[in-house]
């Protein structure tokens, strides 16, 4: 008792390391038995691996739950067992010749032992949340983070091992001391210990910083002072994560000595940002200090849960309960008295569980949470991930943003693909100026998972404010002017209302007869604020206008209660043309003669004039035409027609292309030559190109090549280098079939097809 005094006495004055003039090691009484006080050995069987090799996320208390750990002999009531197995499955460790002991012991409390599986291992203590596996998801599989467990207890030491085994998942060793009471995590990459992470290994910081972000996927990590200033320094002793943005921390009475440390730290995340990018939520939780039981912080969340371990004072007790209630609204909270193992101050019931995250949850990660005042926006986006770890498809119709505005009935908004990985967008609409706007995101799966968040959905949901409107008085309208270039052209405009008042939208016309509107259904109710899309799609015109500008221009007129405005519409006299022709022509042989006509079948333009047919860039084509430009091809009257022939065969090409050249613009023929007939010369030694197919780099080598010239389909060159043996590299070209014109230094050329894959 004397010893016990002693050390209690200078344990504010000492850290707990002998390398600082500490207590050593084996003097940390709790936990420990007599012979393990003088047993410094550690991981005796921690074998390090390298970190995860995929994006590990370590899994938050709060999230979905398969089941939990407890071992057996008990450290809770088996009447807290039979609660746990109405609530999701219990792993049981337990050695085997205990594990009759332990069904009898259940079956008689009332247990659901259809809920309850034996895991059969040796353990040397019932503080399963200390030396219990961390489970983490490594990108979307389930896996294990092993550490050394912080004291000399090799069959506890062992379970992270049995359970990886267990489940047939993989485990990672991450070299840190550290133990769970002195962990917790936020799910979304945020976690927070006390210094005794540091103090434990070797005051390395940094090293203890990016084993953690490394293992864990933890960064930032929040490492705080022990405010408790206790023999065992863990967080779970005086804090507890809620949810991602919400934390529970102890308070005592001014008049404790370690009042000010409390404070200290529940000022600490007042002022520092939870992953959603404002600052945590500070629950605080009364203990009256001293002696009095009140381990109110040492809970277990479980699914929708929350069992609290009791203390010996009511009063205490039902405010700590309330706090529960306000902070997680939705959840069934359960306070638990210890029964005949008891609580303490600083082991309770978190200290003697752990819970088995679901292997098969669903993820709903919406990082960019609005809070606070938003810029003004007519709608604002709501971006979220939804990753279904099960593997099964999202319901697509129940990917959905709730929202509520300035305290109205819920709507809803579907979300659709972003094209980023497992991202969805949903829009929140129909607000004012100064709304408060409630919203949460829900999401399902195939496989019958659903998640919310938050996961309180509409009795905690995210908040934000939207901005005053200040309208500029008018009605706006862009763009001023559409432009459209082909028939079948969509283009629209924007009519915004930034006046006063509401605006009447009586109709919306188009002069020229040439476009076919996509209008709202009219008359319209603009209301302040508030915009709407105007669509026109150009069809054949109903009239000619043989301006001799290239565009042809009309007017949109948009008549309202507070008086006309103009859109003008740019259409494409070329685009107004239905000139039909054969697009592509093909040699197989080169004695072929390829005969084409072509005529005029726009109903609206009488008249096209052509100007001029030839070879564009290239003389390899003997071409012909009935009749001889320039000439007039009138609306649905005589065809013209050409007749195309090989010139010379031996010039080593493939492709070219022939242009008509008419007053209402350019039309192109594509010509393609199969390659065989391209030469009748040899080279006089082989030459090699290879590897083909290529992925990047290729080669072409040969004792008389002089020069290499590669050709895409469309007859571009795209390389040429000199040399008899030239290494070309193709990383950067299009995916696709090349030619490759290889001539020897007599001049001869052949040409090779190469894959570029």
């Amino acid at each position: 008792m004397l010893l016990m005094a002693a050390t209690m006495q200078a344990q504010d004055e000492l850290p707990l390391t002998p390398s600082k003039g500490g207590k050593p090691d084996w003097m940390r009484w709790h936990y420990l038995s007599e012979e393990e006080m003088y047993d410094t050995s550690r991981g005796l069987n921690f074998v390090e691996t390298d970190p995860p090799a995929g994006e590990p996320r370590f899994v938050a208390e709060f999230e979905p739950m398969q089941g939990v750990m407890i071992r057996y002999p008990l450290g809770i009531p088996t009447s807290l067992v039979a609660q746990l197995s109405n609530n999701c499955m219990v792993y049981c460790i337990v050695s085997t010749s205990q594990q009759n002991q332990a069904q009898n012991s259940f079956q008689n409390a009332g247990v659901n032992m259809s809920n309850v599986t034996f895991v059969n291992a040796p353990t040397d203590s019932y503080w399963v949340r200390d030396y219990g596996p961390w489970y983490i998801f490594e990108d979307r599989n389930p896996a294990i983070v092993d550490n050394i467990y912080n004291r000399p207890r090799p069959n506890d030491d062992n379970i992270s091992g049995v359970f990886a085994n267990y489940w047939n998942i993989p485990m990672y060793g991450m070299n840190l001391q550290h133990t769970g009471g002195n962990m917790m995590e936020d799910g979304r990459g945020h976690g927070v210990s006390d210094d005794l992470v540091f103090q434990e290994n070797n005051y390395n910081e940094e090293n203890v910083r990016n084993k953690m972000r490394d293992y864990l996927g933890i960064d930032p990590y929040h490492v705080t002072i022990d405010p408790q200033g206790d023999y065992i320094a863990h967080v779970d002793c005086w804090g507890k994560y809620l949810a991602p943005d919400k934390i529970l921390i102890a308070q005592l009475p001014q008049s404790n000595p370690r009042y000010q440390y409390y404070e200290e730290v529940a000022e600490y995340f007042e002022n520092t940002n939870c992953c959603w990018g404002y600052p945590y939520r500070v629950y605080r939780v009364q203990e009256p200090g001293g002696y009095t039981l009140a381990p109110y912080t040492n809970s277990l969340i479980l699914n929708k849960t929350v069992y609290v371990p009791m203390g010996t004072n009511n009063t205490y007790n039902q405010d700590a309960i309330a706090v529960y209630q306000e902070a997680m609204p939705g959840y069934e909270i359960v306070g638990v008295n210890g029964g005949s193992a008891g609580w303490e101050n600083t082991d309770a019931l978190h200290c003697r569980t752990r819970g088995v995250m679901d292997f098969n949850m669903l993820f709903v990660d919406h990082r960019n949470v609005l809070h606070g005042e938003q810029e003004w926006q007519e709608s604002i986006p709501v971006v979220s991930k939804f990753i279904a770890y099960s593997g099964a498809n999202l319901k697509q119709d129940s990917l959905l943003v709730y929202y509520s505005i300035d305290g109205g009935t819920y709507q809803t908004a579907h979300m659709t693909a972003t094209g980023n990985p497992d991202e969805y967008v949903g829009y929140i609409t129909g607000y004012q100026g100064g709304s408060e706007i409630d919203y949460y995101v829900f999401g399902a799966d195939e496989s019958g998972h659903r998640y919310t968040q938050p996961v309180f959905a509409d009795l905690d949901p995210h908040h934000f404010t939207m901005a005053a409107h200040q309208p500029s008085g008018e009605l706006t309208i862009t763009p001023d002017t559409l432009w459209f270039e082909h028939n079948g052209d969509e283009q629209a405009f924007t009519i915004e209302n930034q006046t006063n008042t509401v605006v009447l939208i009586n109709a919306i016309t188009e002069e020229g007869g040439y476009l076919l509107p996509d209008t709202p259904n009219l008359p319209y109710n603009l209301q302040v604020g508030e915009s709407i899309s105007v669509g026109f799609l150009f069809s054949f015109p109903l009239k000619t206008n043989r301006a001799s500008d290239d565009y042809v221009s009309s007017l949109i007129k948009v008549q309202t209660s507070v008086g006309e405005k103009f859109v003008t519409a740019m259409i494409s006299r070329q685009g107004m043309v239905n000139f039909v022709y054969q697009n592509e022509m093909y040699f197989d042989d080169p004695t072929m003669v390829i005969e084409s006509s072509f005529f005029n079948k726009s109903v609206f333009v009488p008249t096209i004039r052509v100007l001029s047919i030839a070879e564009k860039d290239t003389d390899y084509l003997n071409i012909e035409t009935n009749p001889t430009p320039p000439f007039d091809l009138e609306f649905d009257g005589d065809e013209a027609f050409m007749f195309v022939s090989l010139k010379d065969f031996a010039k080593g090409y493939v492709q070219t292309s022939i242009e008509i050249e008419t007053d209402y613009g350019i039309f192109e023929i594509a010509v393609h030559i199969n390659e065989d007939i391209l030469s009748v010369n040899e080279l006089s030694s082989e030459a090699k190109l290879y590897p083909n197919p290529t992925t990047g780099q290729f080669t072409v080598e040969g004792a008389n090549v002089a020069k290499v010239e590669v050709y895409n389909l469309v007859g571009q060159k795209v390389h040429e280098a000199e040399g008899k043996t030239i290494s070309i590299d193709a990383t950067e070209w299009n995916k696709g079939i090349y030619l490759v014109n290889i001539i020897e230094q007599s001049g001869a050329v052949v040409t090779k097809k190469l894959v570029v894959r």
